[in-house]
């Protein structure tokens, strides 16, 4: 079964309660299941985290190293600011999807550039939570 690590950054916890316009009206717990249901279905064992720490999710990708066989990463603000997480994710040798549930790139300026960009195998974004369905369909593709 291959194994498949799920980041997700700082205030996505407070999902459901964020601009439902922007994020959809599902909490991040509601993410979760949604990822559980579709990886089995693909035969995929999935881990699903958040932190709003940037230094805990450095550390998770670290310790990913040999441990998973693909990364879904929604880096959430560290997107735009986080050369420490840009700088973990390039150590793996894995496929890595960078997911959003909003569309940065028609949003304000400063959400325009994504630091994890330029190292994922593809950038799913604007499909709320179907971004990570997505993104695990993307997998399927290349990893199975």
């Amino acid at each position: 079964m291959k194994k498949i690590l799920i980041i997700n950054g700082p205030n996505l916890n407070m999902l459901g309660k964020r601009d439902p316009k922007q994020y959809g009206s599902m909490t991040l717990s509601d993410i979760e299941q949604l990822c559980r249901v579709t990886a089995e279905e693909y035969g995929f064992e999935i881990d699903f985290r958040q932190s709003n720490y940037e230094g805990e999710i450095v550390e998770w990708i670290q310790k990913a190293l040999g441990q998973f066989d693909a990364l879904i990463i929604n880096g959430a603000a560290y997107t735009h600011t986080s050369l420490a997480i840009r700088d973990a994710l390039e150590l793996l040798k894995v496929p890595i999807i960078e997911v959003h549930l909003s569309q940065p790139k028609e949003r304000e300026e400063f959400r325009h550039f994504s630091y994890i960009e330029r190292l994922a195998t593809e950038t799913i974004s604007g499909h709320k939570e179907q971004s990570y369905v997505m993104a695990l369909k993307k997998l399927n593709d290349i990893i199975n």
